[in-house]
């Protein structure tokens, strides 16, 4: 009986490994993807135009400030307090601050809530003494220079408005250097290589924009280096039974060129 089973568990199995080969043979095989569409190349605009000398706005502005004031043992920006940092800058930017009309007064008002730990240290200031309405948020330590030293990523809100300050501080020469200075809605910020990322909201539902700012050796300071428009989510446009009555939001404005108004039309031309 067992001699009889074996001859048929061969048939089965050779059955099977045929049935298998059948449905995989074509596994490895070339298939064709359809039709390349042609390529074009890009057509140039205007050639004759007058190509423009300067930028419309200094959007990638290299921003280096010192931060007077500020030190830390053996150059060690993991000792720096971070609202005493914030604090220098305040300082230094009173129309920015302090003036009467500062637009981020209530930022200069709330450091009063971050406690008094001094430069260089493990005080309140850094550790936790710092309120509910202190405006500085934790700092972020990596080499973004590419001296084989840690660099701190510092963000602070900037109120009363919606924006949060974005700053790197590097140590050169025992001096505190900021070498990124940002300003901005903001949605998040990431830490890639050596470079900063921003997004911030585009006003448009299901997009942002993404900046990216890249360390460079020639500057010494973090340089803007790439604007992106992204989509992040399908939006669905939804319609409203009655039609409303205001205008539909635009989106946030970006960095636009000064414009000079145009003359006044004189008597003669009316």
């Amino acid at each position: 009986m067992f001699r009889r089973r074996r001859p048929c568990l061969a048939v089965l199995l050779l059955a099977l490994l045929t049935a298998t080969a059948a449905g995989c043979g074509d596994a490895g095989d070339l298939r064709s993807a359809g039709a390349t569409p042609t390529a074009i190349s890009p057509a140039r605009l205007w050639p004759t135009m007058r190509p423009a000398a300067s930028p419309a706005w200094p959007y990638d502005e290299v921003q280096i400030e010192t931060v007077k004031g500020v030190t830390a043992p053996g150059d060690d920006v993991r000792k720096v307090d971070p609202v005493a940092v914030v604090r220098a800058e305040v300082a230094a930017h009173p129309d920015d601050y302090t003036a009467a009309k500062a637009p981020y007064r209530e930022t200069a008002a709330r450091l009063a809530d971050c406690g008094t730990g001094g430069t260089g240290g493990t005080g309140s200031g850094r550790n936790g003494g710092r309120g509910a309405r202190c405006p500085v948020m934790k700092p972020y330590f990596r080499d973004l220079t590419g001296d084989g030293r840690e660099d701190m990523t510092l963000g602070f809100r900037l109120y009363p408005t919606n924006q949060t300050a974005v700053r790197v501080y590097t140590f050169e020469r025992h001096r505190l250097v900021q070498v990124f200075a940002n300003d901005d809605a903001v949605i998040g910020v990431e830490l890639a290589g050596r470079a900063v990322i921003i997004r911030s909201p585009a006003g448009i539902a299901g997009y942002e924009y993404r900046t990216t700012w890249s360390w460079d050796a020639d500057q010494r300071a973090m340089v803007f280096s790439r604007d992106e428009f992204l989509r992040t989510a399908p939006h669905r446009p939804t319609r409203a039974r009655t039609p409303a009555a205001t205008a539909s939001p635009s989106p946030v404005p970006r960095p636009s060129p000064t414009t000079t108004p145009a003359p006044a039309p004189s008597a003669s031309g009316r």
